[in-house]
């Protein structure tokens, strides 16, 4: 690779430019509104002055604080529109609990993706499944004029999938290296903060982790840098309450690297996994190929389809000290899968367990292009997600060959030991058709009982809530026709007296014109507890964030 490759590289992997000099690739790449599904993809209106909403049932005494849900919300600009449910503009919505009433608002994530695309009065920022291009109308040379501004990649900063918190600050946040720090209770748009500033890393996870002292970990990928390209699990530390001003990421620690087993095709992964003493991350066989990437603009093909999925690779499971920031030295190997979603890991009787929601193939991602929702996913063929339960031994002795090392009675779970010494782990499976995985967040890294989730066993849109029991493999639901609930987030009671003593929040959407609700559940029983019905249709969304009071 030439060195201004590498330099080019170093930027962003994805290249976006708003200009092209054929004017086919406009008709190829931002379809025509008209072809929408009026009832997956029409743009919600933000609701940013707050609103009482209707509770309908006792909200409990003691729930008081913030809920966050993150999502898109807007799939329309002017005569262009999507072609991928994930890329549409961010919409923020806050739900705040206190004294048995709900608080509602809504407000688009007004970065620089959405003011730019609100001047043009079309979408010129490209996203994963959307490449953007000029207007057809523009001449010649404004088109080349753009072209060669756009030279140096940059990435969208429409972080429409998740919130992270990083010292006191709170932040929107996709997958780039571009994350908006949001006001959490007024939800209004603040600066935007380039990782790159502060760590080497061109994509960054929207699933962190936090320990009980406020500090967060996260992962990122740091593409052709020096030459390597590698993942780097870095740390932001909390932050005093009396300190302002200043960036939590300028105190960002690198705690260790791992080397990508393909300079220019790396792992794709969403999330990883975190114990006391151990990370887990996945290097999957699902991976960004960057050189078909940097030419997607010209070919008139969205970035999306630089995704490839290499099923005749295995995965590597990458366990890494805490402590020391070095891998173990024994090599755990799985067979190909794709994941998205962590659910949690633990360590017991001398093994880290680890479950995750695992897929076959990387059906998923396309299941939400706009013209497949259109066409009900339901009725296409799709790698159903399936709840897989991962044991790693953590003292290897000189066993034989073919010799299953888990001894861990709590999963069926095995780790055959290889001639070569490296252990191929193959998982119990405790049931299909969960995704959106969550549990109680003081258990994170800890053994846990009970998992809160979406369920999608017919379709990838979820039509039910599910609370398994990883002991007795038991779902219990929730469900109501025409209602689509979004990720269920668990909130435990104060002084809670066992792991789901606690309540389960879900925003619920419905169908065109009526009102959306949130919708509060009891975690032991997960029966209905209440319900608090906005002044609006709500939108499906994505992931969030819940800040006590």
């Amino acid at each position: 690779m030439s060195i201004n490759q590498s330099k080019l590289f170093r930027r962003n992997p994805m290249i976006w430019v708003t200009a092209g000099f054929h004017e086919g690739y406009h008709k190829r790449a931002v379809q025509h509104s008209a072809t929408m599904d009026p009832h997956q993809s029409r743009n919600i209106e933000e609701r940013p002055e707050p609103y009482t909403a209707e509770v309908k049932g006792s909200l409990p005494d003691w729930l008081t604080g913030t809920l966050l849900r993150n999502g898109p919300g807007m799939f329309t600009v002017g005569e262009t529109t999507y072609n991928h449910w994930f890329d549409g503009m961010a919409l923020m919505q806050s739900f705040t609990f206190k004294d048995g009433q709900v608080i509602y608002r809504s407000r688009y994530l007004q970065g620089d993706t959405y003011n730019a695309n609100m001047a043009a009065k079309r979408i010129v920022v490209s996203e994963m499944g959307t490449m953007a291009y000029p207007d057809p109308n523009k001449n010649f040379i404004v088109k080349a004029i753009t072209f060669l501004n756009h030279t140096v990649p940059d990435f969208t900063d429409n972080g429409a999938s998740n919130f992270i918190r990083y010292g006191n600050e709170y932040f929107a946040t996709s997958e780039t290296n571009y994350i908006r720090k949001i006001d959490p209770f007024t939800l209004a748009t603040q600066e935007k903060v380039d990782y790159l500033k502060y760590i080497a890393v061109n994509m960054v996870t929207s699933h962190p982790h936090y320990d009980k002292e406020g500090n967060t970990y996260n992962i990122g990928t740091s593409i052709a840098e020096k030459g390597k390209t590698k993942y780097t699990l870095f740390k932001v530390p909390s932050a005093p309450e009396t300190e302002t001003g200043k960036s939590p990421l300028k105190k960002a620690e690198v705690l260790c690297t791992v080397p990508c087993r393909s300079l220019l095709s790396p792992s794709y992964y969403h999330s990883f996994g975190m114990t006391d003493n151990y990370f887990i991350f996945i290097e999957q066989p699902f991976k960004l190929d960057i050189l078909k990437m940097a030419t997607a603009y010209m070919r008139g093909v969205n970035w999306a389809s630089c995704l490839k999925h290499c099923p005749e690779e295995n995965t590597l499971i990458h366990l890494i000290d805490r402590k020391t920031g070095k891998e173990v030295a024994t090599k755990y190997f799985a067979g190909q899968m794709v994941i998205y979603h962590h659910v949690n890991a633990f360590e017991e009787n001398g093994h880290v367990i680890f479950d995750v929601i695992g897929y076959d193939d990387c059906s998923l991602y396309d299941m939400f292009y706009l013209q497949k929702q259109k066409d009900k996913p339901e009725s296409k063929g799709w790698s159903k997600p399936v709840y897989r339960r991962y044991a790693l031994p953590l003292h290897v002795d000189s066993g034989a060959a073919g010799q299953n090392l888990v001894t861990n009675s709590l999963t069926t779970a095995t780790a055959v030991k290889e001639a070569d010494g490296k252990l191929l782990c193959m998982p119990e499976v405790l049931c299909e058709g969960l995704e959106l995985p969550r549990i109680n967040y003081d258990f994170n890294g800890k053994k846990h009982r009970f998992v809160y989730a979406a369920c999608t066993e017919e379709s990838a849109v979820a039509t039910e809530l599910g609370k398994l029991d990883t002991e007795t493999k038991e779902i219990v639901r929730w469900g109501e026709d025409n209602c689509w609930p979004s990720e269920p987030v668990f909130i435990p009671r104060p002084n809670a007296e066992s792991e789901d003593d606690g309540v389960v929040l879900a925003s619920v959407c419905t169908v065109p014109g009526k009102l959306g609700f949130i919708l509060v559940l009891d975690g032991k029983t997960f029966k209905e507890v209440a319900r608090a019905y906005m002044n609006n249709e709500l939108h499906r969304d994505m992931h969030g964030y819940f800040i006590p009071q």
